[in-house]
Parts: structure tokens; sequence; C-alpha cells
């Protein structure tokens, strides 16, 4: 398969397995925290070749769990005011708290998304409409259930 063929059946992985290209992701947090993409990399756990590789597409996937965990965290960390205030020092305790932790993980606390990808998982099964009226269906005994389905039926 030629190299370009590669990276975007890879791109088009991510987007489907962490809801949009890693790349993508990844820049956000370079200039949230305003780091460099090898200083971010050594937050994260990885080797910035690595995170490289899955930037650009060459590589599918995060293959360790606790890097993808600290990922998850940043994002987090960026919504948090301390760090949406954009003061040097809150953005360096948020880096040093992601890097230093040791994140577990286990099916029980899966550090992905399971909104969104079960979001994508319903936009391929149903429509929009459909979505919408099963939502309205189980408002009063599944609240939460009803919330999701109808986020799924939003047109994007």
């Amino acid at each position: 398969m030629e190299d370009h063929k590669i990276v975007q059946r890879n791109i088009a992985l991510q987007r489907e397995w962490y809801g949009e290209p890693l790349g993508d992701r990844v820049r956000r947090l370079v200039v949230a925290f305003d780091v460099s993409q090898a200083n971010l990399a050594d937050v994260l756990g990885i080797s910035a070749p690595m995170l490289s590789q899955v930037m650009s597409g060459r590589r599918a996937k995060i293959g360790n769990p606790a890097v993808l965990a600290r990922l998850i965290m940043l994002e987090r960390k960026v919504l948090t005011p301390e760090v949406a205030s954009g003061r040097r020092e809150a953005l360096q305790r948020a880096l040093e708290d992601v890097r230093n932790s040791k994140p577990s993980v286990t099916r029980d606390n899966l550090p992905v998304d399971i909104g969104r990808s079960a979001i994508m998982a319903l936009r391929r099964i149903a429509s929009p409409d459909d979505l919408t009226e099963a939502a309205g269906l189980l408002d009063d005994r599944f609240p939460e259930l009803a919330d999701l389905l109808r986020r799924a039926g939003k047109r994007a």
C-alpha cells in the first residue's frame, strides 16, 4: 500500500477510535500549554518520534493505554479555570501533575470518551430523526440515555 494511502487509512481509523485525528488533539494541547511537541511527548510518556508518527498518521494508534490516559487528562485540565487562565505556573503545574501521574487503565475506568464513541456508533445505525424520536420515548425513565440519543441525533 502506498504511503499516502496508509496515512489516510490511519487517520480514518483515528477518527473512528478517538473521535478525530490525534494530530488535531495533540496540536490543541501544544497550543493550550504553550509547549513543544517534544515536551508534550515527555509529559505523555511517549517518545517524540512516536508522537510525531501518530500525529502525522504514519501510525494509527497510541499503543500504551497510560499514554492515552495522560492525553485525556491534559485535555480535561485545559477546561479547568486555572489552566484556562493561561498563567505559566498553572500550565506548568498541570503538566507536572500529568507527567507524574501513574494512571491505571482497567475495563472499569477506560480513559476514553465513551459518549463520543457511542454517538458515532449510533449515527452509523440510525437516522438523526430516529435517534431524536427514540430519545423522546426514553426521556421519563432513562434521561441520560435519552440525552445521548439526542446528542447523536443532532446534525453536525
